[in-house]
């Protein structure tokens, strides 16, 4: 029973020290890639005269609208009915 039990802790301990290692490596591994890739490939600052932030707030202003009058014409549809 006690070698049975030996052998038992053995393998479990083995097992653990393999997965604590591949966990370790995986993670080295995940920080040199991602340190290769912002040195290689850094990232463009964005600036606030960006065309593409005047459209999106233009685009923003034109959904709110329709939504507004969508909602409106809604509770103007289903005053009386009672289904609101």
């Amino acid at each position: 029973m006690t070698e049975m039990m030996n052998s038992g802790i053995e393998l479990m301990l083995i097992g653990m020290g393999i997965v604590f290692v591949f966990l370790a490596l995986l993670i080295v591994m995940v920080k040199i890639i991602a340190s290769i890739i912002q040195r290689f490939f850094p990232e463009q600052p964005v600036s606030a005269t960006s065309p593409a932030s005047a459209s999106t707030s233009h685009t923003d202003a034109n959904v709110i609208a329709a939504i507004s009058v969508a909602v409106h014409q809604y509770r103007n549809k289903h005053k009386g009915t009672g289904k609101e």
